[in-house]
């Protein structure tokens, strides 16, 4: 009636600390690594951004409105898309 218990496997085991456990990082790792390159990306997105221009509607009234416009080759493919071919 009175077996010797043998001991079991988690008894012989040290306890260890908790980033000891590859598990563990397996999975803090994968969110972890999508943090990081969400801020890499949005501090690109703000540092890399394109600079703002502000028109000067004074000195295209003083000049006569002579010289084309930065948008002219976007209006003039959008027109040339939307007229019918005869």
């Amino acid at each position: 009636m009175n077996e010797p218990t043998t001991p079991t496997r988690e008894a012989t085991e040290p306890k260890l600390p908790w980033w000891r456990y590859r598990m563990l990082w397996l999975v803090i790792g994968g969110p972890l690594v999508v943090v990081v390159a969400s801020l890499v990306t949005a501090y690109v997105a703000i540092k890399g951004q394109d600079p703002v221009l502000i028109r000067d509607e004074t000195a295209d009234s003083q000049r006569g409105k002579t010289e084309p416009d930065a948008l002219t080759p976007a209006v003039q493919a959008r027109n040339h898309a939307a007229t019918p071919e005869r």
